[in-house]
């Protein structure tokens, strides 16, 4: 139990990273009603691209606005393999996806691993978020202002803001009216194939970003760091979805729920681990947690309410 304490802060500055990346993937599949797997490429994208520019020596705003755009590139690519070639959505995550595991085994030099040398004072203060500033501020040795939990909280809180803001405006309508019903959208004079892409290059480029970030979280970029991140931003969907759905309606409320429910997921990952679990058996236990909170609303509705309306017609006939 203590070492599951001691877990805690990691856990929920972990989760409010992958929440950013599932803030990402609520805009394709919530919004747009499309299942992108470009993710698992861009995701690690954004890592590389930040940690070798940062690496040799720019700046951290401009390698962490770098990985935003390549992500963005990313989701251009699949949004006109998409839209301009007629390739099925997930067909063209996929693509995509495949594709930016080459691309970036490239950017990183054909190396499996790229690392940030924060044994370099330097260096490792300019990051924005650590492993170590979480053991540092335990310690007394940074500024508690420097916790990653309340850095990337407040990251989390300003995406959201300006996704509420966009999403308010007149383009920010269309991209919902093409994901809530593309023929109508038509009909009102709406480009639902740039809306498409449009959405596709936001959520990559969060995603890419949340990936910048974890790399400084673990001083590394590692080419399988986004497999399965997919079902991570799947999970904080879902989970956010099913546990706030009746608290949080506004817009901006259910992008926080994301961004909770991505760190609930990491405090139940991390629960696990401290009861045990081969570490080896994440990706199996990730997998069913997703397949139980996807199946709850079809529980309810299948189950719950129709229940309630055979209770209702048999107290009619009475």
């Amino acid at each position: 139990m203590l070492n599951f304490i001691n877990a805690l802060p990691g856990a929920i500055s972990q989760g409010l990273i992958w929440g950013i990346m599932a803030i990402g993937v609520y805009i394709t599949y919530k919004i747009l009603d499309i299942a992108d797997l470009t993710v698992d490429g861009s995701f690690c994208t954004g890592a590389a691209v930040f940690v070798v520019l940062y690496t040799g020596g720019t700046n951290l705003w401009i390698a962490m606005l770098a990985s935003l755009l390549a992500g963005m590139l990313a989701g251009l690519v699949t949004g006109i393999l998409h839209t301009f070639c007629g390739i099925p959505a997930i067909l063209s995550g996929i693509l995509t996806q495949l594709g930016l595991w080459s691309i970036n085994m490239a950017i990183m030099g054909m190396k499996a691993t790229v690392a940030i040398n924060v044994s370099t004072p330097e260096l490792l203060d300019k990051l924005l978020v650590s492993l170590r500033f979480v053991q540092d501020v335990a310690k007394g040795t940074r500024p508690f202002y420097r916790h990653p939990i309340l850095v990337v909280g407040l990251c989390t809180a300003v995406l959201i803001l300006i996704l509420y803001w966009f999403f308010g405006t007149e383009l920010g309508c269309s991209l919902r009216a093409t994901g809530s019903n593309q023929n109508m959208a038509r009909a009102q004079g709406i480009n639902t194939d740039f809306c498409k892409v449009l959405g596709l290059m936001i959520s990559n480029g969060l995603v890419s970003l949340s990936g910048a970030l974890l790399a400084q979280y673990n001083s590394a970029s590692e080419i399988n760091m986004g497999r399965g991140a997919i079902v991570i931003g799947l999970a904080a969907v879902i989970i956010g979805e099913v546990a706030f759905s009746k608290l949080f309606t506004n817009f901006g409320l259910k992008l926080l729920s994301v961004s909770i429910g991505a760190i609930i997921y990491y405090i139940v990952i991390q629960a696990v681990l401290a009861m045990g679990l081969n570490p080896n058996y994440l990706k199996l236990l990730s997998a069913v947690v997703v397949a139980i909170f996807l199946s709850i609303p079809f529980w309810k509705n299948k189950y719950i309410r129709a229940s309630v309306k055979t209770t209702k017609g048999v107290s009619t006939n009475a």
